[in-house]
């Protein structure tokens, strides 16, 4: 779409590929153009965590809940404040403590080729030659000096001598993960390595992101990580900030200012209006969503990640490409149900299986069988119910986590709300109320009953059951917070 394209010709174009994605962002954020980027990035509230001033921020989070974007933006932000802040990809650390089986080994080889490639970079950056300086001095001593002496230096060079002080963002780290035990051992040495060069050289800061998983299997095999675990971040989103991140997608794509804090403050039924010159306001088709608002519909079926909710409109938007709609009907949104559902139960496998062998076998043993079927019954359980249940699917072979110990049927329970394949659900006042993981870590769990009930999230439903798609759709129930 070009730039003389008036905001009267965006509103009535077909949905194409080009304005789907200016429209609602790359699912990406690391193949996303940068300006649009920072134009549309909505904070979430634990964006503060990440940019404090403190020497190590661990992000952790489900895959698709913005772990890169949020290093992307920062630094940018850094960069325009001119900050000396530096991106380390997977394939800067990929011959990195690769080989050793002795960890502390593993430590050191971490902080040497880190301090490498921090030199290296900063170097570049600032314009530098440092390699004939002592190496017995630190970084930001042997950098300042260095630049000091050059005497005419640019804005960087001139905050950099005002305040030294280096951010490394490593990113991606998950990347070809496995969770073998050299997997877990190399991570944890890194986290070690971080650790203890951001105590040495006070001035330089790192950020990293992990996968929950990641994070999940390198904490509990390895005791020294309880060093770091007051430097972790869950990264996590309400609903309301999500789709608050929608409308301000919508804005600005149509060239309007939105203020932050106006977002923020708002319910999402207040900013509702703000999707009419994309979607139809209410949602026309059957079971309990019927004639409900057509963003609270969306909103329920997002595991309360903003990739979830990009993939959910693309989907609805090719959809209503191919009928030639200028509005998101709802015809389109149930065109894209089985397609999103089935993305996600694939998302929840890829994701997992290095944490629990045969997870298929297991998220798909949780479809209704004929009996709860007939009944309308199978994707809400009481506690007692669901241990039933995985009970039932075991008969057909036992599971095993990464370690090679067998999983009960309690800690199977507990894995699917880790993922978020299940939430728990209270119902009260005639509204559904629901908890993930992110919001109360310890709910499931073996040895006590928190009084909530379990559901399967409304997100797998069309992949446990294609068949029976009308079934779906009555199973389906809106929850107080969407």
């Amino acid at each position: 779409m070009s730039k003389e394209t008036t905001v009267a010709q965006r509103k009535i174009s077909p949905f194409d590929e080009e304005k789907i994605q200016r429209l609602f962002g790359h699912e990406a954020a690391e193949d996303e153009d940068p300006q649009r980027l920072q134009e549309y990035y909505f904070k979430p509230s634990t964006y503060d965590q990440v940019v404090t001033e403190l020497p190590l921020r661990i992000v952790v989070g489900h895959k698709g809940i913005g772990k890169s974007a949020l290093f992307q933006v920062a630094l940018a932000e850094n960069r325009e404040m001119n900050l000396l802040a530096i991106s380390v990809k997977p394939d800067d650390v990929l011959d990195i403590a690769t080989e050793s089986n002795d960890f502390l080994k593993s430590v050191r080889n971490w902080k040497v080729g880190i301090r490498e490639i921090i030199e290296r970079e900063a170097s570049r950056r600032l314009d530098v030659d440092i390699s004939s300086t002592s190496g017995s001095d630190l970084l930001l001593m042997r950098l300042a000096k260095e630049l000091g002496a050059q005497g005419c230096v640019d804005e960087l060079g001139a905050e950099f001598l005002r305040s030294p002080q280096i951010i490394v963002y490593i990113d991606d780290l998950d990347r070809g993960w496995q969770g073998s035990t050299k997997d877990v051992r190399r991570i944890s040495a890194l986290l070690s390595a971080v650790r203890d060069l951001s105590n040495e050289d006070r001035g330089i800061k790192f950020r990293i992101s992990l996968r929950s998983d990641v994070y999940f299997l390198v904490r509990t095999s390895d005791e020294s990580t309880d060093k770091v675990e007051g430097s972790v971040v869950w990264n996590s989103w309400t609903n309301n900030e999500i789709f608050a991140l929608l409308v301000k997608r919508i804005e600005t794509f149509y060239g309007r200012d939105v203020d932050y804090d106006d977002l923020s403050s708002r319910s999402s039924a207040s900013l509702a209006h703000y999707l009419d010159p994309v979607f139809e306001p209410r949602f026309q088709g059957r079971g309990h969503w019927r004639n409900a608002p057509i963003y609270r519909v969306m909103m329920s079926l997002v595991r309360k990640r903003p990739r979830d909710l990009v993939k959910l409109c693309t989907l609805a938007a090719r959809s209503a490409n191919r009928t030639k709609h200028n509005l998101i009907l709802t015809g389109d949104l149930e065109a894209s149900f089985e397609e999103y559902s089935q993305g996600r139960v694939q998302d929840a496998i890829n994701e997992y299986n290095s944490e629990l062998r045969d997870i298929e076998r297991l998220l798909f043993g949780m479809r209704p069988s004929k009996k709860e079927a007939s009944a309308k019954a199978g994707y809400v359980y009481p506690t007692e119910s669901l241990i039933r249940k995985i009970k039932n699917i075991q008969e057909q072979g036992k599971f095993y986590f990464a370690s090679g110990r067998e999983a009960s049927p309690q800690e199977l329970a507990a894995f699917m709300y880790k993922i978020n394949f299940i939430t728990a659900r209270k119902e009260s006042g005639g509204l559904i109320h629901r908890k993930y993981f992110e919001e109360q870590r310890y709910l499931q769990s073996k040895f006590a009953d928190f009084g909530y009930d379990w559901e399967v999230h409304p997100a797998y439903r069309w992949a446990l059951q294609p068949s029976d798609v009308r079934s779906v759709f009555d199973s389906l129930e809106l929850s107080a917070d969407d």
